[in-house]
């Protein structure tokens, strides 16, 4: 038999062990995580899309730069991803071209990661002033990316944006032309 202070301690150690590991367990089930997604727009342009042109990308900014004496018009083949609305502005920059009309010609989504949404959610904005070199909204839109990532072939929205130069104006100074994407909060 044993003393009866043995027991008692190993009753104690039960109980013990009896409240404490299920409370242990019930913490265990009770984790709480919180996170948050950076907003992201991505922009880039098609490969070898602009011929006779340097082309510098990254990130949210595309430069394009002409040199002088090339076509009147200039095809610039954007691609746009995002897990967030965007917006895109264009700024114009020659000492001697002059900007005859800038529009977006073309939207089309490269491929199944593309949202539903974002073709008929796709907006243009006003066109550009010729008279300045003030940026100017070219486009807005939602979400773009449902998944994969910058250089994912099927999760793009391409706008082909055109730009037409004044042909009466020999322009042999170069033509700079640089696009800024920005994200649109979802939460405002």
């Amino acid at each position: 038999m044993m003393p009866a202070r043995r027991m008692r301690g190993r009753l104690l150690t039960l109980i013990a062990v009896g409240i404490l590991v299920p409370a242990g367990v019930e913490a265990q089930n009770s984790v709480k995580l919180t996170a948050t997604v950076s907003e992201t727009v991505n922009l880039s342009v098609a490969p070898n899309a602009i011929e006779g042109g340097v082309v510098s990308s990254s990130g949210n900014t595309v430069r394009i730069t002409l040199s002088g004496g090339k076509s009147p018009v200039i095809r610039v083949p954007l691609l746009v991803r995002s897990n967030t609305g965007f917006k895109i502005t264009a700024v114009f920059e020659s000492q001697t071209a002059v900007l005859s009309e800038l529009l977006v010609a073309d939207v089309r989504a490269t491929g199944r990661l593309v949202s539903p949404q974002i073709v008929s959610g796709f907006h243009v904005g006003p066109q550009l002033n010729p008279d300045t070199s003030q940026p100017l909204l070219v486009a807005s839109g939602p979400r773009v990316s449902l998944g994969g990532t910058f250089n994912s072939p099927n999760n793009a929205l391409q706008i082909t944006v055109l730009i037409r130069l004044k042909p009466e104006q020999p322009h042999e100074s170069p033509v700079h032309l640089t696009f800024v994407a920005t994200p649109v909060s979802l939460i405002q």
